[in-house]
C-alpha cells in the first residue's frame, strides 16, 4: 500500500539534513506529482546544506592558520551606534571541531536565527565572556574607549585564557595577549561571527527590558538606535536615563 503525500509531507518536515538522501532515495521512483515535488524540496535542502557547509568551512580559513597557537578567541561588539543603551562586546572561544552552522555577521541574520545559535554557541562553546558598558560611561570616555572597555571585560570574564585573539576590525589597548585584527572579521571567521551574535542578542535582549521601563520610547522595536520615531519621543519626552548625552545633544540641545 502506497504511503500517503501528506505522511510523506510529515516525514520531510520532520528530517534533519543527515536524513535527507535516504528521504530522495527512498521516494524518487514514486511518480505521484506531489511526491515528486516533495523530491525536489528535499534535493533543494541537501544543496543548500551543501553550500553552508562550504561556507562554514571558508569562515574557518584563521581559525585553520592560528590553530597552533593554543586557544583561539574571537571578540566583537555591538552598539556603537545607538542613542540609548549600552556598548556589549562578546569573546568567545569555539572547540576546534566546531561544527555550528550558520554562524555568520549577526547583522546578516533574523533575530529567530541568531537567538538560536546563540543558545548552541552558550552550549557549545569551550568559553563566553560578555562585557557591558553603560551609556554614563560612554559619556564620560567616549564610545571608542567604552568599546575597547567592553572588550577588556568579555577577556576577562572568559573562564578559559585565549593564548590569541582575533578581533572584528580592532586592537584592543592593554591588552598582552596576542591579537589579529581582521576587517569585516564577523563575516570572516566563525569565531568572530559567534561573538557578534552572543553581543548582539545580549544587547537586544537588554533593549527589550528597558522598553518595559520606558515604553514610551519603543526600545524594543529600534534598540536605541536614531530612528525617526526614536528622536521623536526624544525630543516629545526628553532623554531617559540610558540615553547617551554625548550622542543626542546636537539635535536637542541636551
Amino acid at each position: 500500500m502506497e504511503k500517503k503525500i501528506g505522511d510523506i509531507r510529515t516525514e520531510l518536515m520532520a528530517a534533519n539534513e543527515s536524513e535527507l538522501p535516504v528521504f530522495v532515495a527512498s521516494y524518487e521512483a514514486d511518480q505521484r506529482s506531489g511526491v515528486k515535488t516533495l523530491v525536489a524540496k528535499a534535493k533543494k535542502r541537501i544543496e543548500a546544506y551543501e553550500k553552508e557547509l562550504q561556507r562554514t568551512e571558508a569562515m574557518k580559513r584563521y581559525e585553520y592558520e592560528y590553530a597552533a597557537c593554543g586557544y583561539l578567541c574571537g571578540i566583537d561588539e555591538v552598539g556603537r551606534g545607538p542613542l540609548a543603551g549600552p556598548v556589549v562586546a562578546g569573546a568567545v572561544i569555539l572547540p576546534k571541531d566546531c561544527r555550528i552552522l550558520y554562524l555568520n555577521d549577526s547583522k546578516q541574520l533574523s533575530e529567530k536565527k541568531r537567538e538560536e545559535l546563540y543558545e548552541v554557541i552558550m552550549r557549545d562553546a569551550v568559553a563566553v565572556g560578555i562585557g557591558c558598558v553603560s551609556p554614563e560611561r560612554i559619556d564620560e570616555i567616549n564610545i571608542l574607549q567604552a568599546t575597547y572597555e567592553a572588550m577588556r571585560e568579555a577577556i576577562n570574564k572568559l573562564t578559559v585564557k585565549p593564548d590569541i585573539l582575533l578581533n572584528d576590525a580592532v586592537t584592543i589597548p592593554e591588552i598582552t595577549i596576542r591579537q589579529v585584527p581582521i576587517i569585516k572579521g564577523d563575516a570572516k571567521s566563525v569565531s568572530i561571527a559567534a561573538a557578534s551574535i552572543v553581543a548582539k542578542v545580549t544587547r537586544d535582549r537588554m533593549m527589550v527590558e528597558y522598553d518595559k521601563v520606558y515604553p514610551k520610547y519603543h526600545f524594543a522595536e529600534h534598540k536605541g538606535y536614531g530612528t525617526a520615531a526614536h528622536i521623536d519621543a526624544i525630543r516629545q519626552y526628553g532623554p531617559t536615563p540610558i540615553h547617551r548625552k554625548s550622542f543626542i545633544g546636537n539635535f536637542i540641545g541636551v
